[in-house]
């Protein structure tokens, strides 16, 4: 009999997720598991310092969005003060400054949003639940090569300090962070993840947990003893779509990313996107539009007068109405993420999208993990460094999104900035668009615009590239599948009724089967 599958950025975070599935635990049971030990395998993604967002989907159909990503502080320290510093990140082709320091740390949702699902639709206790992601931070995880690429892209972070030098510092290397086939151990944060699954939050917010970020908030950080206690996990009704007699859930407004989706989606009705095949003209060339007029409603606060008329008038009133209402002044973070999908053999159905940012580069002393850097982000500043609005519940282009097409169900969400979007996007009309099956919907080639520049994985119709590079002169047709176009982590029911699932190689996907 099978228990259930799931689809994680990390062999290890899969993997526990499928050790409680198969110890009784259903899927939401799995996903909060799953979200502990990606705190541990997947450090510079995944953090109690951080937040997220778990899509639910019960097998009665009943849906809830559990928005626990990072909260500005309700005060700021001038800024003479403020622990803020620039670092440049390399990430081989091109590099990209970040603001590290404790006073770019927002007040981070991850401890409560863990115990809050948990409590909410969990069927195991907590302590069993996170058994196995203390075991696992105890044992230690070995390091994969994409673990270790993602530590030398964000070295000058986790370099700064010598707390993060001493916890993720190379063994076989000595004075690099850790590399392939090095095992990272972390006592500290076993410690941690015990406390939660004795006592639940609390002690993450009000009591000795929270003493210790708040003494090192003192040294250069904003965040007060009011800011950790007035921290709540949000639960919101998930935005519902339907296209092409499918229904999809995903993140509602404040966050921009699932209605962007739906924008883009809502664009798409009607065409024959299939017609001709999949990566032929017809299918990538109203794709590629539908992304660029995606992006202006992104980032033109004059939606339905932009320039595309046409585009504009294709959108639904109720979703610019929310997009002016709830997004467009909303301060956004699209920072570095992994995503969890679990469906379990009852129906039910997770999709758990994390982020860090990259960390602040201070490790907590004792519990074993960094803070978010979440207010260094451009985004939330757009006059400037420190002016980030006070007490406001970030925007994130994560989108954890849930699909119910021929009486079947699948979930799904992706990491990669802005391209979490079109990456979701893609794989959604690969599986109800094409009828692919959902590996091939999660491998097919996939392309990104943004800003009237266009990039595009190998592997498509020759004649569908041609007809996309005309349209777009400004382009790049990469040589290989890339983690710049995301990586889409997906679990589903098949039509007897069991669970398949597909991890993104883009990003290391690994699967378990239960």
């Amino acid at each position: 009999m099978q228990h259930g599958v799931v689809a994680a950025g990390h062999a290890a975070t899969a993997d526990a997720a499928g050790e409680i599935l198969r110890a009784g635990g259903n899927a939401f049971d799995a996903a909060v598991g799953a979200i502990a030990a990606a705190c541990v395998a997947e450090p510079v993604l995944a953090s109690l310092g951080g937040g997220g967002f778990l899509l639910a989907l019960e097998a009665d159909g009943t849906a809830r969005l559990y928005d626990f990503f990072v909260q500005t502080p309700r005060e700021r320290r001038p800024e003479t003060e403020s622990d803020f510093r620039p670092v440049l990140a390399d990430f081989g082709t091109v590099t990209q400054e970040f603001h590290i320091g404790l006073g770019a740390t927002a007040v981070p949702g991850m401890p409560q949003g863990i115990a809050r699902a948990h409590a909410a639709l969990g069927r195991l206790p907590l302590t069993e639940v996170l058994a196995p992601a203390i075991a696992l931070a105890r044992a230690g995880v070995t390091t994969t090569p994409f673990q270790a690429f993602l530590f030398q892209v964000v070295a000058p972070i986790y370099l700064a300090e010598a707390s993060s030098r001493a916890l993720f510092g190379s063994t076989s290397q000595p004075g690099d962070l850790t590399q392939t086939g090095d095992t990272l151990t972390n006592p500290d944060l076993a410690d941690a993840l015990d406390l939660l699954a004795r006592e639940g939050a609390r002690p993450f917010y009000e009591g000795e947990v929270a003493a210790v970020l708040l003494e090192a908030a003192r040294a250069g950080g904003h965040l007060t003893a009011d800011d950790l206690a007035g921290y709540a996990v949000a639960v919101r009704e998930p935005l519902e779509i339907v296209h092409s007699g499918a229904r999809i859930l995903t993140n509602p407004p404040p966050s921009c990313g699932g209605l962007l989706i739906g924008f883009a989606l809502r664009l798409l009705d009607g065409l024959d996107l299939a017609g001709d095949g999949f990566g032929a003209a017809a299918h990538l060339l109203p794709l590629a539009r539908a992304m660029a007029a995606t992006n202006k409603a992104r980032v033109d606060s004059g939606l339905a007068d932009g320039g595309d008329g046409a585009a504009a008038a294709l959108l639904d009133p109720a979703f610019a109405q929310a997009y002016r209402a709830h997004v467009l002044d909303r301060p956004a973070a699209p920072r570095g993420t992994t995503h969890i999908s679990v469906v379990d053999a009852a129906g039910n159905a997770a999709a758990a999208s994390l982020s860090n940012g990259e960390g602040c580069g201070h490790v907590l002393p004792g519990l074993g993990y960094m803070p978010n850097n979440m207010l260094g982000e451009e985004d939330l500043n757009p006059r400037g460094f420190h002016r980030w609005p006070a007490d406001a519940r970030l925007a994130s282009m994560m989108a954890p999104t849930a699909l119910e097409i021929d009486g079947r169900r699948a979930v799904l969400g992706s990491g990669g900035s802005n391209r979490i979007r079109t990456a979701i996007l893609q794989v959604l009309l690969g599986l109800i668009d094409f009828g692919l099956a959902p590996e091939a919907a999660v491998m097919a080639p996939r392309l990104h615009v943004e800003r009237g520049r266009l990039d595009v994985e190998p592997g498509l119709d020759p004649d569908g590239v041609a007809a996309l590079t005309d349209a777009f002169p400004d382009h790049t047709v990469w040589p290989d599948l890339n983690l710049f176009f995301g990586g889409v982590h997906l679990a589903a029911q098949r039509p007897d009724g069991s669970g398949t699932a597909a991890g993104d190689p883009r990003r290391d996907g690994a699967v378990a089967v239960v």
